[in-house]
């Protein structure tokens, strides 16, 4: 025997049967993720203009308020946007770091088994597609055992009618592959938009914070006065004035004294 022989008869004696069930199987999967993603991304709703106004309102007051802001909001981009808040004492750049963490957290979280939903998409149909191949080998088999068996009049006779009900009846697994790739594609395709569009919201309210806290970092600075001498040391040079112009006559006049001693001497 052959390997495509003995291909052959596996596939005869499997049937597409198994191939209609994994479908099945898939659909419920697909259906229960496409379920749980509808109910997470519900959940993260909010009003982000709103937000955004009131992260402004808050950061105006203190960091305080605005982490308190955050925190009453369910959404994926306050999340991102309290974890710089959480470190916004350090400076605008750590702020930055710790919310590019957080968004990559988030991005994950929002990404979750859509990898399966775009995988079956792409694959059900050639599942589908298997069974049908599988369907129609089933079909000239069995159309070649009862010619086989029978005269070649009704081989004739019985050929064509065999062959398209086998094959009807593999077609509807590409049916079935079909119907289960569009909707998981359709929602694939509606989950990664929505994940593109909540971290682009994502990223216009971390610049706000960034706004802000770069813009506390460029105010001008008041430079303290120096500390005022006391009026004891102030006092002092206008005393020490006086001495020394009195000390530099004193020293004149003997100047003067020794001179007069040496003329008279010379005299």
């Amino acid at each position: 025997m052959n390997l495509v022989e003995w291909l052959k008869r596996v596939m005869v004696s499997a049937g597409a049967e198994w191939v209609m069930w994994l479908l099945i199987s898939l659909s419920v999967v697909s259906v229960a993720i496409i379920l749980e993603r509808a109910w997470f991304f519900s959940s993260l709703r909010d009003d982000l203009a709103g937000l955004a106004k009131d992260l402004q309102t808050a950061l105006e007051h203190s960091i305080e308020a605005a982490q308190k802001r955050m925190s009453q909001s369910p959404s994926a981009e306050a999340a991102v946007v309290s974890a710089g808040l959480a470190i916004a004492h350090r400076g605008p750049l750590a702020a930055q770091e710790a919310m590019a963490g957080a968004a990559a957290l988030q991005r994950m979280k929002l990404e979750k088994r859509l990898a399966f939903l775009g995988t079956l998409g792409n694959n059900a149909p050639f599942i589908g597609l298997f069974g049908t191949v599988i369907g129609v080998v089933m079909a000239f088999d069995a159309m070649g055992q009862q010619a086989a068996e029978a005269t070649a009049q009704q081989a004739q006779q019985m050929a064509p009618q065999a062959v398209m009900s086998s094959i009807g009846e593999a077609l509807v697994a590409t049916a079935v592959g079909i119907g289960v790739a569009i909707p998981a594609v359709a929602a694939n395709n509606f989950f990664q938009r929505m994940t593109k569009a909540t971290l682009a919201n994502t990223d216009a309210l971390t610049r706000v914070l960034l706004a802000h806290l770069k813009g506390d970092d460029k105010r001008p600075q008041i430079a303290a006065a120096p500390p005022s001498k006391p009026a004891k040391e102030a006092a002092e040079p206008a005393k020490s004035e006086p001495a020394k112009s009195e000390s530099s006559k004193k020293g004149a006049a003997k100047k003067r004294a020794a001179d007069d001693e040496e003329s008279e001497e010379q005299g």
